[in-house]
């Protein structure tokens, strides 16, 4: 079963400074080379250039302080279309919840903000297989006093839980017998963090990757994120699988993308890309972990 861990963040992720339209230099495509799948890799071809979306959320795409455009997702994107011939990737700004809506309004080509594949989103776009495929973790004071492994060690241990509004680890601590009166909720990252300082709660159960960002900002060595592990809740497992995503006419770019990133993964590039950003080994797809696995939900 797929999760969405990103529903929080349509609201929770408020941004201010788009990147212009002009200046993205966004693409647009014949119609009829597009219905035969033949139009916006072409184009992008001819131009040298493609237009990603973004949604600047951290470690997946986002702009650094000096405003380049960067994290696994635009740099894995580089990295792709220049082996299809396409050396520069520009990016476009927009709230997380309306990426879907500004690629089918052709504001840019391809979504570059390791969306989650869910079978609503399939419903409207085409999602490319997974670069990577989340797990959960939790955060917890150095030396992980508690002992806590995998799902079920918090309601043994009877520890107190943090997890963040509207995600769906709240539904995994309740499943897995923490009680409602231990689970404790934040709006932020940042505010789970301060929770976990002030000895409110005993750890933060995210994903991994979340985890490992939200520590790198921290490096007190105070606090360590434990391994990772997959929640399984009536017998399914919970993972979320980030993709690239594009219109469902790009029928030719997608199959283009789909054979390049499978190609990365077999000689073994895939994950020297996305490391720097604080994905492991434990993030890389399986065989089995195809958009089309995650798509039926």
């Amino acid at each position: 079963m797929t999760s969405s861990r990103r529903d929080f963040l349509r609201t929770a992720v408020l941004l201010s400074a788009a990147v212009p339209l002009a200046a993205a230099g966004c693409s647009t495509t014949d119609p009829d080379k597009e219905v035969s799948g033949g139009g916006t890799l072409d184009k992008a071809k001819k131009a040298g250039k493609i237009t990603v979306g973004f949604a600047n959320e951290a470690p997946y795409g986002y702009t650094d302080k000096d405003g380049k455009l960067t994290g696994e997702a635009p740099e894995l994107a580089r990295a792709v279309f220049k082996k299809l011939g396409i050396d520069k990737v520009e990016g476009v700004q927009v709230d997380f919840g309306g990426l879907i809506g500004g690629l089918n309004a052709k504001r840019f080509d391809a979504i570059a903000a390791g969306m989650f594949i869910t079978p609503e989103r399939c419903a409207s776009a085409a999602f490319a297989n997974p670069e990577y495929v989340a797990k959960s973790a939790f955060m917890v004071p150095k030396g992980n006093p508690k002992n806590l492994k995998n799902q079920n060690d918090p309601a043994k241990a009877g520890v107190r839980v943090g997890v963040l509004t509207g995600a769906v680890e709240q539904g995994y601590a309740e499943k897995s017998g923490v009680k409602k009166s231990d689970i404790k909720t934040f709006q932020d990252q940042a505010s789970a963090y301060e929770g976990l300082k002030s000895g409110r709660i005993d750890c933060i159960w995210l994903t991994r990757i979340s985890l490992a960002d939200l520590l790198s900002k921290h490096q007190d060595g105070k606090y360590e994120v434990t391994d990772a592990f997959t929640p399984v809740i009536e017998g399914k497992e919970q993972l979320g699988a980030g993709a690239f995503v594009f219109r469902k006419a790009d029928s030719d770019l997608l199959n283009a993308w789909n054979t390049q990133l499978a190609a990365l993964e077999k000689s073994n590039q895939l994950l020297p890309i996305l490391q720097p950003f604080g994905f492991t080994q434990a993030e890389m797809p399986r065989p089995e972990d195809t958009a089309a696995k995650f798509c039926q939900g």
